[in-house]
């Protein structure tokens, strides 16, 4: 009888090298697709996110500083109808209208009086929501007329946002606007 109780099998051992197996098959497709998906950096504020996240204080102070003094509005742009968002039910943003080839914008830096003011210095970027790749940054717009103006070549159909930063003595200002370039 002790010999038939000897030949009963147990597979605990092949269960705990099952489990192992199945670990570190997870692991390594966990590692790998986490790793085959790019990190792409935000450039809130026109600036790296560790910059921007270090110092935002200093930049929401200097923010406020602006928008108590002066303004930032675009002009002669074409915007896109704005429509309800059915699943969030709230309202979008209004989109600046994109056209394959060279884009024109036309911004105003004015004091509260609606005056222009021409000593600004003014730096635009054109971006993509969640990429960095297609970057387009312009350091320093030049005033001209009582405006400032941007002429950008976009290519590339989709989302973008134009990133203006308007800085006058110790006040900086930032004006964001969504825009959407039509696939074709």
């Amino acid at each position: 009888m002790a010999k038939e109780n000897n030949k009963e099998k147990t597979y605990w051992p092949h269960m705990i090298l099952g489990f192992l197996m199945v670990g570190i098959t997870l692991g390594y497709w966990t590692v790998k697709s986490a790793s085959s998906v790019p990190v792409q950096e935000e450039n809130e504020y026109m600036m790296k996110y560790q910059t921007a996240d270090y110092n935002i204080n200093e930049i929401l102070a200097k923010k406020r500083a602006f928008d108590k003094v002066y303004t930032i509005t675009i002009s002669d742009v074409e915007m896109l109808p704005v429509k309800k968002n059915e699943i969030q039910h709230r309202q979008l943003k209004e989109q600046v209208k994109l056209h394959k080839g060279e884009n024109s914008f036309t911004y105003t830096v004015a004091d509260r009086s609606s005056m222009p003011v021409s000593d600004a210095n003014v730096s635009f970027l054109l971006t993509r929501p969640h990429t960095k790749k297609d970057d387009v940054i312009i350091d320093t717009i030049p005033f001209s007329d009582g405006k400032y103006r941007v002429k950008v070549s976009i290519e590339k159909p989709g989302r973008y946002i134009l990133r203006l930063r308007a800085k006058i003595g110790k006040a900086v200002g930032y004006s964001d606007i969504p825009a959407y370039l039509k696939p074709e």
